[in-house]
């Protein structure tokens, strides 16, 4: 069964670009992994926000994604990059 997450993080006011840079990455190493169906970037046009679009094949192929490098190296980056990180786990209905 499907995984579904919506992820919105919020650059602080002088990170933006670097943390683009990282989420770009992310993006790239993420659409390699074996459990990913889906794992779009969005950026918004009014503000510091990034929002993650991300389907996972299941529970252990989110877990492994979650163990990654890249996304461990993001956790340890997070609190001079972002302001704000908001992570749904979503049932898709239709």
């Amino acid at each position: 069964m499907s995984i579904y997450l919506t992820a919105i993080v919020k650059s602080k006011e002088t990170t933006t670009a670097a943390l683009k840079a990282v989420l770009l990455d992310m993006v790239a190493n993420s659409r390699k992994e074996e459990a990913c169906i889906q794992y779009d970037l969005h950026e918004s046009v009014s503000d510091r926000t990034f929002i993650f679009q991300e389907e996972w094949k299941d529970q252990l192929g989110l877990d492994a994604h979650n163990k990654q490098p890249y996304i461990l190296s993001f956790v340890e980056q997070a609190a001079t990059l972002t302001d704000d990180i908001i992570i749904y786990k979503t049932e898709k209905l239709a």
